[in-house]
């Protein structure tokens, strides 16, 4: 039989969602047409690739391991348009971007308006990813690019450094700290530090700085965003760390926070991007990192 690309499709959508409705709208189908389609597909391969019951659907071992495959040839499919369409016009069409949220929020606003204006003919995707899940997609071809904290295992990725990000500390507006105009990581001993939930990697970066000086980590407290932090601060939770871009513009008066440098040495976290070695969208990421990287000094 001839295999199709549309099925195929399919089939990696229903692995997906788990689900023929969600895997249908995805795909932009009735529910009945997916269906029939992957009917097809098992008729012509001669075996059965999914397993259907009642409010369940799952995939047999066969039916994993063609996913599997299924994905490799559909990316490969992908890179073929998109090869053809960056040659005709390198700094056009669509560029998938992903960040982390630490990142995204501070960053798209200086970005962005850039990009309209600089490269009009690219049409971004943005996304909000954490490490873990922004590396998977963009293994999978799913994102183009990703802007993340370095150093991560590449294992078929490309990465580049854009910038060095100083840490700020956020005080309370009464904290004994707060008439320092510079604070040291050693004057921190004994504070209550306020930590993202576990899955960030700046969680990890700022118990990196400070467990040299026995910072207390506030073990019933787990932010979900820099905000939440911001907010905690300032009711007097504790003290926490914030990359030097969440502390410029509207984020450097957020009422009853105050935000510190630290002396030198400066602790700082490394941001890069990173791609996949085989992408054919070279030069639309080239362009994209420049701006990120112009826009961040």
């Amino acid at each position: 039989m001839k295999l199709k690309l549309r099925d195929l499709r399919y089939l990696v959508a229903l692995a997906d969602e788990r689900h023929f409705g969600r895997a249908a709208a995805r795909c932009f189908v009735s529910q009945p047409t997916l269906s029939a389609q992957l009917r097809k597909l098992e008729d012509g391969l001669g075996v059965q690739l999914i397993e259907r019951a009642p409010n369940n659907v799952s995939l047999t071992p066969t039916g994993e391991q063609i996913v599997t495959r299924a994905r490799r040839i559909l990316e490969a499919a992908d890179e073929v348009v998109t090869l053809a369409s960056s040659q005709r016009d390198p700094l056009a069409g669509k560029l998938s971007v992903a960040m982390l949220p630490t990142i995204g929020p501070y960053l798209l606003p200086r970005v962005v308006p850039l990009v309209r204006r600089t490269l009009p003919r690219l049409e971004l995707r943005l996304y909000e990813y954490q490490t873990g899940p922004m590396l998977e997609k963009l293994r999978a071809g799913e994102l183009d690019l990703g802007i993340l904290a370095l150093p991560v295992e590449l294992a078929g990725l490309q990465s580049r450094e854009l910038y060095r990000e100083p840490f700020l500390v956020a005080l309370p507006e009464h904290h004994a700290l707060a008439a320092r105009e510079s604070i040291r990581v050693a004057d921190l001993k004994g504070e209550t530090l306020l930590l993202l939930e576990e899955g960030h990697c700046l969680r990890d970066q700022a118990l990196e700085v400070c467990s040299r000086v026995g910072v207390r980590d506030q073990q019933d407290f787990r932010a979900t965003s820099l905000e939440t932090l911001r907010q905690m601060v300032a009711i007097g939770a504790g003290i926490t760390l914030l990359p030097e871009l969440a502390g410029r513009g509207a984020y450097r008066n957020a009422r009853g926070v105050l935000l510190r440098p630290f002396a030198k040495p400066v602790p700082v976290r490394h941001i890069g991007a990173l791609w996949r070695k085989t992408t054919a969208r070279e030069a639309a990421i080239d362009a994209m990192c420049a701006l990120i990287a112009e826009t961040s000094r």
